[in-house]
């Protein structure tokens, strides 16, 4: 027999129908033993080598000259040379050995491991003369199996390896942690004895996707413990090539704790955001009680102060002499004056902030209002400081008055202006803001929708958190005495959330300081401003009318009468709304005018008006007030068809008030 012959599927010799093998298969078969990348060796019983192709060349070292006719014990370690006879002695009597693993030598005596199919010599006859084996370097294979087992072995996740038939083949320690199995009770099992919930039916058929399961946002899948205990987790789905085949891998993770944290987390942000709002809230409720409180002072000192300012008046009128000694006197009314309209002015700011000054809103393009503005601005600011505006081109309109637009602007300017004592840059913007539900719920106050913005920044010394927290409380300040009322942003306050808008302030020290204001956007069009009772004029005076004057606090309504008499009318006076109804019940005459305040003990000013009409509807009523909200509609206007005159007033103003609401019924017929 020709060495060199031996083939890899049992070592026989190829066998043509004739009864031998031809030259050209043999050579053919020859060159396929010969360029194999596997060592195929065949040797006699007695384990002489007999053939050694390239393969065997490469695995052992050995070069086919040195091992043709020698041992073959020379590449068996002495602790398998045993176990080498057996197999030998196995083979020589017709057996075959596949994936055999064993150790072998290398030529400078390294140990490798290989992986052997041993099978039967045969000659032409039949009878066994000897053993053909192939082997395969098993060495690498087995470092990489290690690495992946150590691998797969310190995973944190469990990994379980499914058949097609859906039963676990495979199982890493964590799986054994995870669910409290010992390995080989997983052996064999279904895996969906494991996976309770979210488990795709097919998973088979997604183990190429590298599918996570479950999807983005949708609830947890659900394991098994052997306890019966299930837990969430988060598996990925993949396939794996095994020597036994394709297996379908789960990496299953335990997110117990994640989800416990994003529980915990998402509480916390709900602590935290009910605290904001509670903030807010109690901020808003603080704001409101002050806006009570400066409502009700300003409504007590108007009454003072419609008292002072007018008979200050008289005094005046009544020194117009060239004596000196009353001219003197005079030049003293005239201070009283003075001081007393400062104080109508503050009054105006404090009825601003609490929300219950009368408004005379019309629709409005803030744009419109800024440039109108913008030079009273800057002679506001002065020259050290640089004023710049950055309009947006569409702008939505608002609703609202303009005066008081004009004023938070002058008040935020100057604010600003006393930030910067150095110089400085005002910066006011316009833009359109568009606030959703999320937005909303962090204003108080604040509805989701599209708003106008204007937003007025400074370069000045900025403010701590401290002041601005506090920064639109009335009286507020951290100017020195005498220098700020602390009125200016809490008059901006009033004035925006009385128009349904938002105000937010953000300063830090030494950054500057940015008031954004929000106004709601209308729909509706643009509309002329109210028209404001007319001006005196020497036709004011009275013509005998007979008017019922309703005024609880006597130096006002003696006043009221005193200014009333002097000008011609006839004057009934009550201290309260239901003397004025016993006055009226009374009275045989005609009366032409009711002239009440709006809060008075017992029966309000509106409720005086509506039991009047019951018994005369054709009186007209001029009501008064330094605080109007009893008789103001929902957004700070005027009810229709009530006229109001503001405390304090003057002589001047209330004449002229009251002949025009007596001519009202003339102009109408």
């Amino acid at each position: 027999m020709r060495a060199g012959v031996i083939v890899e599927s049992g070592g026989n010799v190829d066998r043509s129908p004739a009864g031998g093998a031809g030259p050209d298969t043999q050579a053919l078969l020859a060159s396929i033993v010969m360029s194999s990348h596997d060592a195929i060796v065949s040797m006699t019983l007695d384990r002489r080598i007999l053939s050694w192709n390239h393969g065997a060349e490469i695995l052992y070292a050995y070069p086919a000259r040195e091992m043709i006719g020698r041992s073959a014990d020379v590449l068996v370690p002495e602790d398998r040379r045993g176990d080498d006879q057996e197999i030998i002695a196995l083979v020589g009597q017709g057996a075959r050995l596949e994936r055999f693993q064993t150790r072998r030598l290398r030529k400078d005596g390294t140990v490798i491991s290989v992986s052997l199919a041993v099978s039967p010599l045969t000659d032409p006859t039949g009878r066994i003369i000897g053993v053909a084996w192939t082997a395969r370097d098993f060495s690498e294979r087995e470092r990489a199996q290690a690495r992946f087992q150590a691998v797969l072995e310190a995973a944190p996740d469990a990994i379980v390896g499914v058949d097609r038939a859906g039963d676990i083949v495979l199982a890493n320690t964590q799986t054994q942690r995870m669910f409290g199995y010992a390995r080989h009770e997983l052996t064999g099992q279904p895996v969906h004895h494991l996976v309770a919930k979210g488990l795709p039916d097919d998973i088979w058929q997604a183990r190429g996707t590298g599918r996570v399961v479950p999807a983005p946002g949708a609830e947890p899948a659900l394991a098994r413990r052997k306890d019966a205990s299930t837990f969430p987790v988060e598996m990925t789905i993949s396939g794996l090539e095994t020597e036994d085949g394709p297996v379908v891998c789960l990496v299953i993770r335990d997110i117990s704790e994640r989800l416990a944290a994003q529980a915990e987390a998402e509480r916390l942000r709900a602590e935290a955001e009910q605290e904001r709002v509670e903030a807010r809230m109690h901020r808003t409720q603080r704001l409101e009680s002050l806006g009570q409180l400066a409502g009700g002072v300003a409504h007590d000192f108007n009454n003072l102060l419609a008292v002072i300012l007018n008979y200050g008046t008289f005094v005046i009128e009544s020194t117009h002499d060239p004596d000196p000694d009353l001219a003197a006197i005079g030049r003293d009314a005239e201070q009283i004056v003075r001081a007393a309209k400062r104080g109508t002015d503050l009054t105006h700011q404090l009825l601003a902030f609490a929300r219950r000054e009368v408004i005379r809103p019309r629709v409005l393009d803030l744009n419109k209002v800024i440039v109108d503005v913008e030079q009273m601005l800057r002679r506001s600011i002065g020259e050290h400081i640089a004023l710049a505006t950055d309009l947006a081109p569409v702008l939505p309109p608002v609703t609202a008055d303009p005066g008081q637009i004009e004023q938070v602007l002058v008040n935020l300017a100057v604010n600003a202006r006393d930030a910067m004592p150095t110089g400085g840059r005002l910066t006011i913007e316009t833009g359109v803001v568009e606030v959703d539900v999320a937005d909303s719920a962090g204003r108080s106050g604040l509805e989701p929708g599209r708003y106008a913005r204007i937003r007025v920044s400074d370069t000045g010394t900025g403010m701590t958190k401290e002041v601005v927290d506090r920064a639109f409380e009335p009286f507020y300040t951290t100017k020195r005495s005498g220098e700020g009322t602390g009125l200016g942003l809490a008059t901006v306050y009033g004035i925006v959330t009385q128009a349904r808008g938002s105000v937010h302030l953000y300063s830090e020290p030494g950054l500057g300081t940015t008031v954004s204001v929000l106004l709601p956007a209308t729909e509706e069009a643009g509309q002329s401003a109210p028209a404001a009772l007319p001006r005196a004029t020497p036709a004011a005076a009275g013509k005998g009318e007979t008017i019922l004057v309703a005024e609880d606090e006597p130096a006002l309504r003696d006043l009221a009468c005193r200014i009333l008499t002097g000008a011609g009318y006839q004057v009934l006076a009550a201290d309260n709304g239901a003397a004025a109804l016993e006055l009226a019940r009374a009275h045989h005459g005609q009366i032409d005018l009711l002239l009440t305040d709006v809060i008075m003990p017992g029966i309000l000013g509106k409720e005086l008006a509506e039991r009047l009409h019951a018994q005369d509807p054709a009186v007209p009523v001029l009501f008064m007030s330094g605080y109007a909200q009893p008789i103001l509609a929902s957004r700070g206007t005027l009810d229709p068809g009530v006229m109001l005159i503001e405390k304090p007033f003057g002589k001047t103003e209330l004449l002229a008030a009251v002949r025009h609401q007596l001519d009202q019924p003339a102009a109408a017929e």
